[in-house]
C-alpha cells in the first residue's frame, strides 16, 4: 500500500490543471480545519470549498468498487471504515462552514472543475 499515491494522481492533476486554466489558485493537499488531520486534495481557504477526489477501490465507488477476494474481510472492513470517515469529514466541514465537493477518480476531469469552478464562485 505505500506504493499508492496519497497525493498528485493523475485525476487530481487533470482536475487542477482546468481549475489553473480557469483562472483559479488553490491550495493542495491542505487541512481545511487545522484541528482535523485530514487533508483535501484542493481548497480553497476564501471560499471555504474544499475538494476530494476519491478513488473508486478505496472509497468504494458505487459504480466501479470490486471487492478483493483475497483478504476479504480486512478489505471490506477497510473500505467501510474509509467511507465513514468520508461521511465524518464531510460533516464536520459542513458544521464549520464548508462546502465540501466529492468527485470519483472515474469522472471527467472538466465536468468536474466545472462544478468547483460553480461552487467558488458563488461562495466568494
Amino acid at each position: 500500500m505505500q506504493g499508492n499515491r496519497g497525493r498528485d494522481t493523475r485525476p487530481e492533476i487533470a482536475v487542477r490543471s482546468a481549475l489553473h486554466r480557469a483562472g483559479l489558485r488553490y491550495r493542495v493537499n491542505f487541512r481545511p480545519l487545522t484541528e482535523l488531520r485530514r487533508t483535501a486534495d484542493i481548497v480553497f481557504t476564501k471560499a471555504k470549498v474544499a475538494v476530494f477526489i476519491d478513488g473508486c477501490f478505496w472509497h468504494g465507488c458505487p459504480e466501479h468498487h470490486r471487492a478483493s477476494h483475497v483478504n476479504a474481510s480486512y478489505w471490506k472492513e477497510k473500505i467501510a471504515t474509509n467511507k465513514a470517515r468520508d461521511a465524518d469529514t464531510e460533516r464536520r466541514l459542513q458544521v464549520a462552514g464548508w462546502t465540501v465537493i466529492r468527485a470519483w477518480e472515474h469522472e471527467a476531469p472538466d465536468a468536474v472543475a466545472d462544478r468547483v469552478i460553480a461552487t467558488v464562485r458563488i461562495q466568494m
